[in-house]
């Protein structure tokens, strides 16, 4: 006799067999299983909103009415093929009203299968500033889950926040409100942002140009204090909003404080001192005393205003020294220099500093040429930390920076104005030693000494800004020529400031723009001119052999080098012709500018019809068949195009500019490209058979500059003035 204990959930299975025998047999079996109710809902599967399910301390806070969200299951079980077994959620949210009365709604959803969310969008008139309680279970239609809140479950609960934080508070002992002026470009400032609500979570800020950021605080409601170092000086404006943990956000509030220039380096040596000089004045700093090894009045790196270097000839008395510590490696520091290696098969030191007597062996920090497995590169080392990059160039300037971030912990290098290497971990280590210029202390003296030019040597007791490393390595480019090729005279058109003229061949004709007097409009006798690309002028080539050159080069093609042009090709027709030329040639490539040696170019810019792409291609040596780097732009659909072909040789980068723009593929990198000897061509370049491809079109505005025109300046050339050399 089954007792009610036994008569709970109880799966029955009734089993019918019927045989049939014809010399075979068989057994058919048919079930019928009850159904099970559905899954209780687990409180890892509830959201408030998007917020988990908490209570207490953990509780959500929302800004508005939140949506409700439950997953529920109903067992594998009633899942039978074909069938759909759906289940529907029932939620409940309580709470108390003002005179402590419970208040309940409930809300039944629709049908979901197993594995489903549910979700109830709450009216609303839900109370603020009042805890809300609520559950659910899940319903297939015979049978209900128990509550979320049952047994081991939990009831959610919620908060919704109809207040938005007060306006927070900003303030900055290093960089005050409103003050004139504080210190300064690459010192580091704290900001404290604080609210009077004391349900802040976190603050959003950001500072004009960057950087933009969140911080969240330690406690409900309290402060947070952030670093930031100046990058620009002048004034600057923070924004900071608060917000709480409803999410809800205060108004921004401004705060504007003045930032001044940053500090001038702790010692400045620019070593343009006199010849025969024994000692390098300071701009700032001690004097430096000078090792027989140096030799003053050897070239300065060209555009970059100094007017003179020191030669370090690599021995022993090739050094210079102050004789005292010039930087603190205790706290942030910088150091950097000209310089340009006479040789790279050795470790030779730019600047270091020597270690207190009881770290012998190591310098406290070098800047340095070192070798490797993988050839020579460029070092900074400090405090357990060795950052390397770039690539050191036998007779070649370069501009090289390390510093030292105390509040990072981190070392870094710099190399012609970019950041190379990756920033190493370094541990701050004192030092009382003397500067060092061209050499290092050892174990046994002094090693790794400079062989080559040395100038502006600078040390900080500060970060240095990448953008004032930049201009630090900054070289300006100096014109080379400017051919507007708006007159002719002795068969050349003549350079603006009187420098190498274009010599024009035959098929090369200098067109004038109409005469402003003779108005075809008004007097039909006029004939109709076009207007010349810019200016008053411009430069008709044939395309069968006209073209116009110097006699000499214009730009060191092994340095840094700008060059741009105007050019307007002429139209295809069907049959593969140009606009006036009818030679069935209008496939091939046409060059616009050159300048190379007897067999090659060092570099072509040329248009390619066949593929509609400007191209700039660069070659590995003056010799037949040299190996080519080729880089391309799309052809705009522009009638008049404005091109420039940029050779950075500090960065070993050459660039293509179409209208001003550098696409993607439109940079290669290009080791040491070798200096042309003959003039710059105009509408042609070498080919295997001699010279060739002849440009059919319009020139005009060739600009050429030694040294490299940063992108901002390229948009400037082609319209008839000089671009701003600042």
């Amino acid at each position: 006799m089954a007792t009610q204990a036994h008569r709970r959930r109880v799966t029955t299975v009734v089993l019918a067999v019927a045989a049939v025998w014809a010399g075979q047999g068989g057994a058919v079996a048919a079930t019928a299983v009850e159904n099970l109710p559905p899954r209780q809902p687990v409180v890892a599967d509830l959201r408030t909103g998007f917020k988990p399910c908490g209570v207490g301390e953990a509780r959500a806070y929302v800004g508005d009415p939140p949506v409700l969200r439950a997953v529920l299951y109903d067992p594998e079980e009633d899942n039978r093929p074909g069938e759909f077994s759906g289940v529907k959620g029932e939620f409940e949210i309580r709470w108390r009203d003002a005179d402590g009365v419970e208040q309940r709604l409930t809300e039944v959803t629709s049908q979901v299968g197993s594995g489903g969310t549910v979700q109830w969008r709450l009216p609303s008139d839900i109370p603020a500033n009042t805890v809300v309680s609520w559950r659910v279970r899940a319903d297939d239609g015979r049978a209900v889950s128990p509550w979320s809140s049952d047994g081991s479950g939990a009831p959610c609960e919620f908060v919704r926040d109809d207040a938005n934080p007060a306006l927070p508070v900003v303030s900055s002992p290093e960089y005050p409100e409103d003050v004139f002026w504080s210190d300064g470009v690459g010192t580091y400032g704290s900001f404290t942002f604080d609210s009077p609500s004391d349900d802040v979570v976190a603050y959003r800020y950001y500072f004009g140009g960057g950087p933009v950021g969140t911080v969240e605080t330690t406690t409900l409601g309290g402060p947070v204090t952030i670093r930031y170092v100046p990058q620009t000086s002048g004034t600057q404006v923070l924004q900071v909003e608060a917000f709480d943990r409803a999410g809800r956000s205060s108004s921004p509030v401004s705060y504007t404080f003045h930032v001044r220039a940053g500090r001038v380096p702790t010692g400045q040596w620019k070593l343009a001192d006199a010849p025969g000089s024994g000692t390098a004045a300071a701009g700032t700093g001690p004097a430096a005393r000078a090792g027989s090894g140096v030799t003053f009045g050897a070239a300065a790196p060209p555009g970059t205003g100094l007017t003179s270097a020191a030669r370090l000839d690599g021995t022993g008395h090739g050094f210079l020294t102050p004789g005292s510590s010039v930087v603190d490696t205790a706290k942030t520091f910088a150091v950097g220099a000209w310089v340009r290696p006479g040789r790279t098969d050795r470790d030779m030191t730019v600047v270091s500093q020597d270690a207190d007597a009881d770290t012998a062996g190591t310098p406290a920090f070098s800047l340095a040429s070192r070798t490797g497995a993988t050839g020579p590169a460029w070092t900074f080392a400090f405090g357990g930390a060795r950052v390397s990059g770039g690539t050191p160039e036998a007779g070649e300037w370069t501009y090289v920076l390390g510093q030292y971030d105390t509040e990072t912990g981190t070392a870094r290098l710099y190399v012609n104005g970019e950041e190379t290497g990756t920033e190493q971990a370094a541990t701050a280590t004192p030092s009382t030693g003397a500067l060092q210029i061209g050499r290092a202390r050892g174990n046994t003296g002094y090693r790794d000494r400079w062989q080559g030019e040395v100038a502006d040597v600078r040390t900080y007791d500060r970060l240095v800004v990448p953008g004032e490393v930049t201009e630090l390595a900054r070289r300006v480019p100096e014109p080379r020529g400017h051919w507007s090729l708006e007159s002719e005279s002795d068969g050349a058109s003549p350079e603006l400031y009187d420098g190498a003229p274009l010599r024009l061949s035959p098929g090369a004709t200098l067109h004038r723009g109409p005469d402003p007097s003779c108005i075809p409009d008004l007097d039909p006798g006029c004939p109709v001119v076009r207007y010349p690309l810019v200016g008053d002028g411009d430069l008709e080539l044939d395309g069968a052999g006209g073209h116009a050159a110097t006699d000499e080069p214009v730009v060191d093609t092994g340095d840094s080098f700008t060059v741009g042009v105007v050019v307007r090709l002429p139209e295809v027709d069907g049959d593969g012709d140009r606009e006036g030329e009818g030679q069935g040639d209008g496939e091939r490539p046409m060059t616009v500018l050159s300048q190379g040696g007897p067999h090659g170019d060092a570099f072509k810019l040329r248009y390619v019809p066949s593929v509609y792409r400007w191209q700039l291609v660069v070659s590995a040596s003056d010799a037949p068949g040299a190996e080519e780097t080729v880089v391309s732009q799309v052809r705009s659909v522009d009638e008049v195009q404005r091109l420039a072909v940029v050779h950075d040789d500090a960065t070993d980068r050459i660039t293509l500019y179409v209208d001003g723009i550098s696409a993607p593929d439109a940079t290669a990198t290009v080791r040491s490209l070798w200096t042309s000897t003959g003039g710059l061509q105009v509408g042609r370049a070498r080919t295997a058979d001699g010279w060739g491809e002849y440009l059919h079109g319009v020139v005009d505005e060739v600009h050429a500059f030694a040294g490299a025109l940063r992108a901002d300046d390229i948009p400037a050339l082609g319209h008839g003035t000089e671009p701003c050399l600042c």
